[in-house]
């Protein structure tokens, strides 16, 4: 990595709860906060804005969106006020070869940001942009629109995808040290491995795995933000695991930044 491009970064973001409840993927996500060089801004693909079409925010003043139900009330206290940032929501659009809406009223920061953003930088002091996921497009779509975000990374802006690997919510063991299932982690090493040696074919491809892959992935919002970190890649460069673990036996926590 040039001494002054800002890495790529994913994290599986796991429950909101870890945002009340510090754990050791959380403490990961602190401690890459505190060895990066600060950005100007940072632009963020969550799993949980999924859109028809393509979506970035606009607003100078992005609110705290609480997108879940059935959590105690403290979570949904929580705010996150950072900043937006109307001029990077302007150079994305300009970067993208697809019409991209403005969104100055609706979106925000959703908890797939914020859960994450919240130990990453805890002042709230970075200017926040969300781009939103167009659900109609393939995974291999997600990966070519995501390259030609590259520019952004040499303009010291740092791209947080934020999802995770293996989220299957219908197989969750909610029993503390619940064991992972064989199959959340023949994908998750599958994923690691690939992501290792450069192989990114297999990992767009994702569906030729088989049955461990659609266990894995039954819908494929919280995969895709893998896909664009991964197609962030420079020559020269390559993946590193800042975290890694299966909680609940099906949500996987990998976590890893290209640099």
């Amino acid at each position: 990595m040039t001494s002054h491009r800002q890495p790529a970064v994913f994290a599986g973001h796991g429950s909101p709860m870890y945002a009340l409840e510090p754990n050791r993927f959380t403490e990961a996500w602190a401690n890459l906060g505190k060895s990066l060089k600060r950005p100007d801004a940072v632009l963020v693909i969550s799993a949980h804005w999924v859109t028809r079409g393509v979506w970035v925010t606009a607003m100078p003043k992005p609110k705290t969106i609480h997108d879940f139900g059935g959590f105690p009330q403290e979570l949904f206290d929580i705010q996150y006020p950072a900043p937006g940032s109307p001029a990077l929501a302007d150079r994305v659009k300009e970067l993208l070869n697809v019409p991209v809406v403005l969104e100055e009223n609706e979106w925000g920061i959703d908890h797939g940001a914020w859960s994450v953003l919240k130990y990453l930088y805890p002042h709230a002091d970075v200017p926040i942009v969300q781009l939103s996921l167009d659900g109609s497009m393939s995974a291999r779509a997600h990966y070519d629109l995501a390259k030609q975000l590259r520019p952004l990374r040499d303009e010291n802006i740092l791209i947080l995808s934020s999802g995770n690997v293996v989220h299957n919510l219908r197989t969750i063991d909610w029993h503390d040290n619940a064991v992972p299932h064989v199959w959340a982690k023949d994908f998750n090493q599958f994923f690691i491995s690939e992501m290792r040696a450069d192989h990114h074919e297999p990992l767009i491809d994702w569906e030729r795995y088989g049955d461990a892959a659609h266990l894995s992935i039954p819908t494929a919002e919280h995969y895709w933000p893998a896909l664009y970190t991964l197609a962030l890649q420079e020559d020269g460069e390559h993946a590193q695991v800042f975290v890694d673990g299966i909680e609940m036996s099906s949500i996987s926590m990998l976590g890893f930044s290209i640099q």
